[in-house]
């Protein structure tokens, strides 16, 4: 998306393709574009259970996510993996 440029430009439910740079025992960060890379939770990664991130993603892999929550005063993004429920 071209229209992302900066955190407060997120919204929740925004679907996005990012880059994974990390991968940490309780999730993985992911580069969406702005400035901050999003953390995707290892709650919200599978439908099924997962012991590591690494069981479903690796360094450098594109993913597609979609916005869960934006905290500008802690400069965090909520990210998932799992699509919002369809309404």
């Amino acid at each position: 998306r071209t229209d992302v440029l900066d955190m407060k430009d997120l919204a929740p439910g925004m679907e996005l393709r990012g880059t994974v740079r990390n991968v940490i025992d309780f999730g993985a960060f992911v580069d969406i574009g702005v400035h901050q890379d999003g953390l995707v939770h290892i709650s919200r990664m599978s439908n099924r259970f997962i012991r590591h991130p690494s069981e479903v993603v690796k360094v450098g892999d594109v993913i597609t996510v979609w916005v869960v929550d934006v905290d500008l005063k802690k400069q965090r993004i909520g990210l998932s993996m799992l699509p919002p429920a369809q309404k």
